[in-house]
């Protein structure tokens, strides 16, 4: 099984890994354009003005722009520790066992505008990139990962389960997976409950001690751990907001 999670605009400072080695990381088809990347992504952070602008960031963010610029050298965390708010809250990786964090390092992976994807326990820095964004001299990041990232994701063997938001999902298609939608009991969609019952799902699916292989069994372990879950189409499933 693999989840795909939406990455987060806000991360952790800090870490207690070295500094980032792409070669490390997982899925290594996606090293080559992870490393154009990050390089111009440095590159831009040299210009305070220009990043602020590529990356939709206002005068009081100039942090995120030196996080960029140490790119290279800065500390790295588990990816699943280095995304914070309200997802990662309600997944609460912290408090995880020994034994539900490498089920969860094995189940788990983040979509990211600059990785691609990443697992949950890849080493990766603090950085600030989003979905729709532009780097000057490269592109737009549809177009660049689209071709890089929908094979490998297209390659998944096990049951993907497709939890990204619009901007990442938008970056390479996964045609295989199980899209979960967040609904309020009438049907409508939500916004506030949306980012936390994914949470709580990736906990339950990170440490149910048996992992689905089918969408029946995804919809049998989340209704196990107490969540309202109905499958609507042959490749679709609701999430149901009961709070």
């Amino acid at each position: 099984m693999l989840v795909l999670l939406p990455p987060s605009e806000t991360k952790s400072d800090g870490g207690a890994g070295g500094p980032l080695d792409l070669d490390a990381l997982s899925f290594p088809e996606l090293t080559p354009l992870r490393r154009k990347l990050a390089d111009a992504l440095v590159t831009l952070a040299a210009d305070v003005p220009a990043s602020l602008r590529a990356l939709e960031l206002s005068e009081r963010q100039h942090h995120e722009v030196h996080r960029n610029a140490a790119l290279l050298t800065s500390p790295t965390a588990p990816a699943l520790s280095r995304y914070t708010g309200v997802l990662y809250d309600a997944l609460d990786a912290k408090s995880l066992t020994k034994a539900e964090k490498s089920r969860a390092d094995g189940r788990l992976a983040v979509a990211s505008a600059l990785f691609g994807v990443v697992r949950a326990g890849d080493p990766i820095p603090a950085y600030r990139l989003s979905g729709g964004s532009a780097l000057p001299g490269v592109g737009t990041l549809g177009t660049l990962w689209r071709p890089e990232l929908e094979p490998v994701l297209k390659a998944a063997d096990d049951l993907v389960i497709d939890m990204r938001s619009g901007a990442y999902a938008a970056l390479a298609k996964a045609p295989a997976a199980v899209v979960v939608k967040v609904i309020m009991p009438n049907g409508r969609t939500v916004s506030h409950h949306n980012k936390a019952y994914k949470g709580r799902l990736a906990r339950v699916l990170a440490t149910a001690r048996r992992e689905p292989s089918t969408i029946a069994g995804l919809v049998r372990t989340a209704t196990a751990a107490g969540l309202t879950m109905r499958q609507t189409g042959e490749r679709t499933v609701d999430l149901v907001v009961m709070d």
